[in-house]
């Protein structure tokens, strides 16, 4: 791969810069804390054949023109939203992605979120801080029990089934799911059953979102979904902000639509300081961090790399979103 230029649009772990360098690649990597502009990165391609980006570069029609020169682009992140996909393939550029590195981490974040909303762990700890731990209350801030609770996943694919498998196994929670496809394997090894979304909406205890955003997803927990669910239920969100909106969100919240909401993502990121969500004592949110593990990002860096090593040693790659005939 000698004379191979590769440019990496953040300052992803070493996993990945070794394993290219190892190859012959001449890398360079984005260090600075700065995020890199598109004016940036559409510059530092000109002179390189193969890029890594992150889910924050805006990768649109324009972008890919001006790039098109491109052999390959490897995205470090699960989703490629980010990509305008079509315009790509129109262009004949190939678009990796590194899917299965965080499955267990975002599951993991899933599950935690779910924990806490259920015992309104955040707001609690923050009551301390406000000097309000107070006498004990037979009747004050209650939680729920998980036990037995039907999991409803939308999106059952590498993280909901793992999510699944945490919450099949921790709670024996009885798991269904919404997909455009059945999962045989969830089906096989968890027992899960396949509804429809108003099925997912009306029979879920804990609702757990894990689909990639695309049109068909962008702003589908809306109001009249938040509206079919119990008003016991759990919301959880560790795939994009954008699939819930979030106005909605809080309305159904503060109306008793749905007991609370754990989330990963908001719309947009950073979320506001002043957010209400912040403030509810059935929420709880983190800053978009269902991948930040060790292992989680090193193996992101590792996929993100070997998807251009194996596109030039072979012509093909494990990870290929939009396969290019």
């Amino acid at each position: 791969m000698t004379n191979t230029k590769v440019f990496v649009s953040l300052n992803i772990p070493d996993k990945g810069i070794d394993l290219l360098r190892a190859k012959g690649f001449d890398v360079e990597v984005w260090t600075s804390d700065e995020p890199i502009s598109k004016e940036e990165l559409i510059e530092a391609a000109q002179s390189v054949q193969a890029l890594i980006t992150s889910s924050k570069d805006k990768l649109d029609a324009a972008f890919l023109e001006a790039c098109s020169h491109l052999d390959i682009i490897s995205q470090f992140a699960a989703g490629y939203d980010n990509i305008d996909i079509a315009a790509a393939s129109r262009l004949g550029i190939p678009i990796g992605n590194t899917p299965d590195a965080v499955s267990d981490a975002t599951a993991d974040i899933a599950f935690g979120l779910m924990i806490a909303v259920s015992r309104k762990m955040f707001y609690m700890h923050k009551s301390i801080g406000r000097g309000e731990w107070g006498d004990f209350k037979p009747r004050a801030n209650l939680g729920m029990e998980l036990k037995n609770k039907t999991l409803g996943i939308f999106g059952l694919g590498g993280i909901g089934l793992e999510m699944a498998l945490r919450c099949q196994g921790a709670y024996r929670m009885p798991v269904i799911y919404c997909n455009r496809n059945p999962n045989p394997e969830a089906e096989e090894v968890l027992g899960a059953r396949r509804v429809s979304f108003d099925e997912l909406l009306a029979q879920s205890d804990v609702l757990s979102v894990h689909c990639s955003l695309n049109e068909s997803t962008r702003g589908i927990f809306d109001r009249a979904a938040f509206q079919k669910m119990k008003p016991s239920s759990i919301f959880i969100n560790t795939s994009r902000g954008p699939v819930h909106r979030e106005t909605d969100l809080i309305i159904a919240i503060l109306n008793g639509e749905i007991w609370g909401a754990g989330l990963d993502v908001t719309d947009p990121e950073p979320m506001d300081e002043s957010n209400p969500l912040l403030e509810m004592d059935t929420v709880a949110v983190v800053p978009h961090i269902g991948s930040a593990t060790v292992e989680a990002r090193d193996e992101m860096s590792r996929l993100a790399a070997q998807n251009i090593v194996e596109f030039y040693e072979t012509g093909q790659f494990t990870n290929w979103v939009n396969r290019i005939d």
